[in-house]
């Protein structure tokens, strides 16, 4: 837009140098030569306003594409926090019947698979506590207890499960931490 201004007024100089040119036949080779490398210089500024231009449009579309995908990613952990609640609700539902044949059991079962996948599928994953060691950044103890069966810090036992999206903790996992 603005380049474009430029060069048609460079285009209106230059056809004004040359008229000045056939008015004035008397010029001498240098001052020629010095028209020349002004005209060579300007013309050299003009691409170099021009690459700056172009490097400054790619980092723009590279920072707005950044921004969507961030703000993409924080709707999608806006959802998921507030449906990680309704899943634990889904699984105490599960261990607290007795009749697993059910049809009504069965049903609640394909609900929690079909929330687990859509989770899955974007990106969400649980973070696996149970027999491994306790680290701060994605398990958050609850309880220490004696244990003979496990090493020191090692969970033993999980009371609400974690996720993560993109590496990122979004809810750390409740465990139960041998002593």
């Amino acid at each position: 837009m603005e380049v474009n201004k430029d060069i048609e007024n460079e285009k209106k100089n230059l056809d004004g140098t040359k008229e000045n040119l056939d008015d004035e036949s008397e010029l001498t080779v240098e001052e020629l030569q010095e028209v020349i490398f002004k005209k060579e210089k300007e013309l050299e500024e003009m691409n170099t306003r021009l690459l700056r231009l172009q490097a400054d449009f790619v980092n723009y579309r590279k920072r707005t594409e950044k921004e969507k995908e961030g703000l993409v990613d924080y709707g999608i952990e806006t959802i998921v926090c507030e449906l990680l609640p309704i899943l634990d609700n889904f699984e105490r539902a599960l261990d607290s019947e007795k009749n697993k044949e059910d049809g009504f059991y069965k049903g609640i079962e394909m609900i929690q698979h079909q929330l687990l996948d859509l989770l899955k599928n974007n990106g969400i994953e649980e973070i696996d506590a149970l027999n491994t060691q306790f680290d701060p950044n994605y398990h958050h103890a609850v309880l220490m207890e004696e244990s003979e069966d496990a090493d020191e810090g090692t969970i033993v036992g999980v009371l609400q499960k974690g996720y993560k999206f993109k590496e990122k903790v979004i809810r750390p996992s409740m465990v139960r931490v041998a002593q």
